[in-house]
């Protein structure tokens, strides 16, 4: 097939990456949900209760609930009373004298979507579900309230719609506020309060309508109250503040009232109640994550059909051997810790309808006030309901499976499903119940982990296909680095009918393999990149090996190889280190150590004669690598904020005052790239707005945080400093400064407003600190380059310092720009590249931990957006966070000007260096474990697979940002040393029509070259 150019390949580059990023969902993310299952119900001549209340306080984390503090609203705050009382008296009491308590785990992600879903349907959602509909339901599966006779529901417009639309018609009725209610700047107890009134109403209402009077009076009914105040209280203040603390009270005391208005309408005590959260909070406002403090939520059953509490007077009580409760002064009441599906378990069988025929719930035997006899029946249903849904899964993969292999726990001999049951049932007819509870609860898990035997059918094989497909891209990316960038396509490919046709029966024959299997779509185009790069790598063979040539044909010796191959254990540690830096950001900073020192090996001579631009790269990654050593976790500060903004002024007003004097020792002095009044007075006005926006952010957070709310006039500020920010560079093509330090300064001052009204803390002073030291690693590469020029070739040296610059028609579709002349890749371009990697790497972990969805926080945000939108809020987030990468990709589109490379050699290089951090972390993806480790390392998946779409992404924004700018080019320096001369040497012409020049590839025409002497 024809060469991919330079945009054939980027396009390429994007199109395998996405591809191969939702290979994660077919792996790990596939939908649990079948369908076809029979129902099952434990049958009894009585439910345990008519009714069931269930409260869910959204963003309320265990500890908290039940730990004691002094009152966080006292009626006479000036006489307040500090010591510690429990905030939910109400709840205390429940867990103490009236139920049974404790804590409920959840699962990533731990957002309110999936949260009430695995409580309210007993279904661990298939993750990507969150994407696909966050209010509605983007898959139909079965839940609690569609079992129920009829439910009510009252709360966010966020959670309850999603239940509304996925049961019966007319079953569950849902009351909820606008959209508008959920404001973070405002008093959040107010939406918990509407929750309670709105309960009230529909109570009082019953008293005059003898029809609604008559149907709260059935059976099976559940009532549904979600109470959100906790979750944007939150967020907006922290669960340590006070107003969270205050929040819980609100909740406490509503619960109290709720329950006992529901107690003296029936009055009959056949009412069940349970009291839990759908996820944690972070000590910083936010959840996402596996952190314990997101995963672990209080779990309260009380009423009709629950067991008492069991009291240990003289000991300790078991289920606190974590010490997780130490502090709850709790320790003698028994603690029964639960998976948050199994909740869902627990209220169908409280209500006496039938268990959801999707969950994967263990019902909790302790939670229950019934004979030995009935906990077993149930135990036996609650299994068989399990059982059921693995029998349709199994026979849905054994209709697509070439040779089906069963679980092995069910496939040995009396072993089976209908063995086992009978062995179940048998021990209930004697009178064994305990035995017969064993046996269920074995049988149950047994049947958890054949669903999830079935659910990772075809993970060996997807996986090693996924491997295959990105070893194959790295190498095909290598091979191209090497055609394009230091071949120039002089070496053609070898194919033949034979190597085409073999590699086209690899390929017919695994998709004769998925058809067979009835493969989902995605599998296709797994197995087709594999085949066509290692096709393309087979018939580049000769490139590759030509290529290696010239990049290593200068080091010669035992010295120069030794060196060399020290050299290649350090890169290899430093990705390595690039890899681990995601777990420990601490990496980060002893790289920054290190690169600081990196100029010393060019001796005593550059040091002295480049001294100031040495000390100044030193300084920016000394004081780059205190970043990484900061807290991910940051608390508001204005003054910081503020600091950070004045430093950015500070730098613009520093530039205008010294251009002249800048742009006098250039040696880009044509008309275009000289000072001139309205391109500076263009960059006043930019940094007007930077002193605009200090002011209006200290104005919002100085409101914010005094609880009034954000004014009207300051949002409007805000977005109006924000747009003129993005808008302003356009208008320096009035009057263009071509100069690439003008245009750098441009870029920087552009995102400035970006970072002081969307940022908390120090990112402020990053973002100076860092495009500070981008500034000097350009400056610093250069220089590094114009000193090896000036050096005399050694053999000891592995490090090619004679480059050779070529010159190439205009048409060359490696470049972006119009130069005619630039040099191949060298072996010392690689140091550039990773660098460029690192720098990457920094930009994403220095002011946080990006890989933690809980890390981020909505403060900022709150000063554009009040009201909660997860897609707009989050949107601002990454437009912040995609800030460095632009003033990246602008730094390294000068230094591949200055050093005559082409547009797109470095780049190239990053997205071929990429992925050997992306294998890494596909192969580091656990399955098992804590749901942190799981969902980390997913999340780390993701994000090196994106890295290089990313990065060829920011090829284009390079090219954008720098466009028409004027360098102190290394061409020029060339020219002046080298000239213009024919490179003549020994050629022998092959077969292929390609000649040899001392076993280096060239084009068989004479070949004009820019050389350095």
């Amino acid at each position: 097939m024809a060469r991919l150019g330079r945009g054939g390949f980027l396009a390429l580059a994007v199109v395998f990456h996405l591809v191969y990023i939702y290979s994660i969902f077919d792996i790990y993310f596939v939908s649990p949900i079948v369908h076809g299952m029979r129902p099952y119900r434990v049958e009894s001549d009585r439910a345990p209760a008519k009714r069931l209340v269930l409260y869910v306080g959204d963003g309320l984390r265990a500890d908290k609930a039940f730990q004691s503090f002094p009152d966080p609203s006292p009626p006479d705050p000036a006489n307040a009373d500090l010591t510690p009382h429990p905030l939910a008296p109400f709840l205390r009491s429940r867990v103490l004298e009236h139920g049974t308590f404790g804590v409920s785990h959840t699962r990533v992600p731990t957002e309110s979507r999936p949260g009430h879903v695995a409580l309210i349907a007993g279904l661990y959602e298939d993750v990507s579900a969150v994407t696909t509909g966050w209010k509605l339901n983007p898959v139909d599966f079965d839940s609690v309230f569609n079992r129920s006779r009829h439910t009510w529901s009252w709360g966010s417009p966020d959670i309850l719609p999603m239940f509304k639309e996925g049961a019966l018609p007319g079953r569950v009725d849902a009351d909820q506020y606008g959209e508008e209610f959920e404001d973070f700047t405002q008093d959040a107890t107010m939406l918990d309060t509407w929750v309670f009134d709105k309960v009230k109403d529909l109570f009082r209402s019953a008293r005059t309508n003898s029809t609604l009077d008559a149907v709260l009076r059935e059976d099976k009914l559940v009532f549904f109250l979600h109470l959100l105040g906790l979750d944007t209280t939150g967020h907006s203040y922290r669960p340590y503040s006070k107003e969270y603390l205050h929040n819980i009270k609100v909740v406490d005391q509503g619960v109290q009232e709720i329950t006992k208005l529901i107690d003296d309408f029936y009055g009959d005590g056949d009412t069940a109640y349970v009291f839990t959260a759908d996820h944690g909070m972070s000590d910083w406002g936010s959840h996402g994550d596996g952190h314990p403090d997101n995963t672990r939520t209080p779990l309260i059953a009380w009423g009709a059909g629950v067991a008492r509490p069991e009291i240990y007077r003289d000991a300790k009580a078991p289920g606190h051997e974590d010490g997780f409760s130490s502090d709850w002064g709790l320790d003698h009441v028994r603690r029964h810790d639960v998976d948050q599906a199994d909740v869902a378990a627990l209220m169908a069988y409280l209500a006496g309808v039938e268990f959801p025929v999707n969950s994967v719930g263990r019902l909790p035997l302790t939670y229950l006030a019934a004979p030995l006899q009935q906990k077993a029946n149930a135990a036996l249903v609650n299994a068989k309901q399990v059982l059921e849904m693995y029998h349709v899964k199994e026979e849905q993969k054994r209709a697509t499976s070439l040779n089906f292999k069963p679980y092995s726990a069910f496939s040995k001999a009396n072993g089976s499903i209908a063995d086992r049951l009978s062995a179940v049932e048998t021990a209930i007819s004697q009178g064994q119940h305990e035995d017969a509870i064993e046996l269920s609860s074995s049988l149950f898990s047994d049947g958890l982990q054949g669903l999830r035997y079935l659910q990772t059918y075809d993970w060996l094989f997807l996986r090693a296909l996924i491997t295959m497909g990105y070893l194959g891209w790295i190498a095909y990316a290598a091979t191209t680095v090497i055609d394009l960038h230091v071949l120039h396509g002089s070496v053609s490919d070898d194919r033949t009918i034979g190597t085409t046709m073999a590699f086209s029966s690899v390929l017919v024959l695994m998709y004769s393999f998925f058809v067979i299997e009835r493969s989902p779509v995605t599998y296709y185009a797994y197995a087709l990149f594999p085949v066509f790069f290692w096709e393309e790598i087979f018939a580049r063979r000769k490139a590759f090996i030509s290529g290696f040539r010239v990049l290593f044909d200068h080091v010669q010796g035992v010295s120069a190889f030794s060196l060399l191959f020290i050299q290649t254990i350090i890169y290899m540690i430093i990705i390595e280190g690039l890899v681990q830096s995601y777990f420990h950001r601490t990496i980060l900073s002893v790289c920054y150590y290190f690169g600081a020192t990196f100029p010393l090996r060019y001796g005593a001579e550059f040091i002295k004669k480049n001294k100031i631009l040495v000390l100044s790269w030193a300084a920016g990654c000394l004081v780059l690598s205190t970043f990484t050593l900061l807290p991910a976790i940051k608390v508001e500060d204005a003054n910081t904020i503020t600091a950070g903004g004045l430093l950015m002024l500070g730098a613009g007003l520093a530039y205008l005052y010294y251009e002249h004097d800048i742009h006098t020792q250039s040696k880009s002095r044509t008309a275009d790239s000289q000072p001139n009044v309205i391109s500076r007075m263009i960059m006043g006005l930019q940094l007007g707005i930077i002193l605009l926006t200090i002011i209006v952010t200290r104005s919002s957070v100085a409101s914010l945080q005094a609880k009034n709310g954000l004014p009207l006039g300051n949002q409007a500020v805000g977005w109006f400093v924000l747009l003129a920010s993005i808008i302003l560079p356009f208008v320096h093509r009035i009057s263009p400064n071509k100069h690439y330090l003008h245009r750098l300064v441009i870029i920087f001052l552009t995102f400035s407003p970006t970072f002081i009204l969307l940022t908390i803390s120090y990112e402020g002073l990053f973002y100076f600190a860092f495009c500070f030291t981008l500034l000097a690693w350009v400056r610093l590469e250069h220089a590094i380059q114009v000193h090896d020029a000036s050096q005399p070739e050694t053999a000891t040296s592995p490090s090619a310092n004679g480059v050779t610059i070529t010159s190439t028609p205009s048409s060359q579709p490696a470049n972006l720009y119009p130069e005619k002349t630039f040099r191949t890749l060298a072996l010392t371009d690689l140091r550039r590249a990773l660098f460029f990697l690192f720098f990457l790497q920094s930009a994403f972990f220095s002011t946080g931990n990006i890989a933690s969805i809980s890390s981020f926080s909505l403060d900022a945000v709150y000063r554009l957006i009040p009201i909660f939108d997860p897609f707009s809020q989050g949107a601002l987030l990454v437009f912040k966070i995609m800030v460095p990468f632009a003033v990246i990709s602008a730094a390294l589109g000068i230094l591949n000007r200055r050093l005559g490379l082409q547009s797109s050699a470095l780049f190239m290089v990053v997205m071929t260096l990429s992925d050997l951090m992306t294998l890494n972390f596909f192969w580091m993806v656990k399955d098992e474990g804590s749901w942190l480790e799981i969902g980390t390392t997913i999340s780390h998946f993701v994000i090196g697979s994106v890295l290089c779409v990313f990065v060829a992404g920011l090829e284009g924004v390079s090219h954008a940002l720098i466009s028409g700018v004027e360098v102190d080019a290394f061409e020029d320096q060339v020219k002046e040393n080298g000239g213009l001369e024919t490179v003549k040497g020994k050629k022998q012409l092959e077969s292929n029509g390609v000649a040899t020049s001392n076993g280096t590839a060239v084009r068989a025409a004479v070949d004009e070259r820019l050389v350095i002497e």
